[in-house]
């Protein structure tokens, strides 16, 4: 199925087809949504190069990915993509993966945007001062960032509030007299970890409880970072009676290492966790359930993918500042202080 046939068979102009499917305020709403249901009943495809023509657009979104790791087999990110992914079908365009080294990222940037393939970025797991800030400001490229920096009011981004979430968890273990808590955490320097980070001493400062930097700890988001963190954490002269834990993955690797010493997990050692809403992690079908801190990723991919649409047409980015919500959510793996 080419333009052609298909302006034969609605009986109309290919310049009114191409128009319709190119979204031109000149044609009817009626004429464009009759034009599109025909396209997508017969299966028909604009050409990229004759789009790219006809509206100066790519119809493409860009992002990197680190090739040297395992991001790619990552849940969290899967979980994001399935979700911007998700959003950019239902704007008929596409996603473009870009590998990456770590720390490599503007490269990969600058080859997008000078190779004209992509009409916006999307710019993932931001630090507190990212150095790429100020370059993609200097480039002619709408972009939004999965998160926020220091410099929050010069791009445009989307982020949960994860001081506030953490922050909540730590009071809840507060409450139920817990005051050796332990915190298992992503990778220093990336904005989200350090944000949770505040959160966590902030509620031990604000009950005057004296924090331990022993039970402060980073680490990927692996079940093993989570099994050697759960190990220097419990074989202490004075373990944590609780310990709050930056993803679901981080806390699997947790429970195992409390269940080889023997530990009830909600009654020797409370566990709060942090759930992405990852399809197959499912922390209420765990014995005991988990209580977590929730918050879609995929969700939170969508709702970029709709942000960066806005930008696309125009949206000054400084107007995008959106925090999604994160609740605390009980379950039976946190309770009272063990005497």
């Amino acid at each position: 199925m080419n333009m052609k046939r298909l302006a034969t068979m609605l009986g109309l102009s290919q310049t009114t087809v191409s128009r319709a499917l190119n979204g031109h305020d000149d044609v009817s709403v009626a004429t464009r949504q009759r034009v599109e249901e025909a396209a997508r009943k017969l299966g028909y495809r604009p050409n990229a190069s004759a789009r790219r023509l006809a509206t100066g657009r790519a119809g493409v979104i860009g992002l990197t990915f680190a090739a040297s790791s395992d991001c790619l087999m990552n849940p969290h990110f899967s979980e994001f993509l399935a979700g911007l992914g998700a959003r950019m079908l239902e704007a008929d365009m596409d996603l473009m993966l870009a590998p990456v080294e770590r720390g490599e990222e503007m490269k990969a940037y600058r080859r997008l945007i000078a190779s004209r393939t992509v009409d916006a970025l999307v710019v993932s797991l931001p630090k507190e001062d990212d150095e790429r800030i100020d370059a993609l400001n200097a480039l002619a490229m709408p972009y939004i960032v999965h998160g926020r920096t220091l410099s929050a009011d010069r791009h445009a981004w989307l982020d949960i509030d994860n001081m506030g979430v953490f922050q909540r968890a730590t009071r809840h273990l507060l409450d139920l007299g817990h005051r050796r808590i332990g915190l298992a955490n992503g990778l220093r320097g990336f904005s989200y970890a350090e944000q949770r980070e505040k959160g966590f001493r902030t509620a031990l400062e604000e009950r005057g409880v004296q924090i331990d930097e022993n039970l402060v700890t980073n680490g990927e988001h692996t079940d093993v970072s989570g099994r050697e963190i759960a190990t220097h954490f419990l074989n202490a002269d004075q373990p944590p009676t609780a310990i709050v834990a930056s993803s679901m993955t981080m806390a699997m690797g947790i429970l195992r290492v409390a269940r080889s010493k023997g530990l009830v997990i909600g009654r020797d050692l409370s566990l709060i966790a942090h759930d992405d809403v990852v399809s197959y992690l499912n922390p209420h079908s765990m014995l005991p359930s988990l209580t977590v801190t929730r918050s879609s990723i995929r969700e939170a991919g969508h709702r970029i993918g709709e942000l960066v649409l806005e930008l696309i047409e125009g949206r000054d980015p400084t107007t995008v500042r959106e925090v999604m919500p994160a609740e605390l959510i009980l379950g039976d793996s946190t309770g009272p202080v063990p005497r």
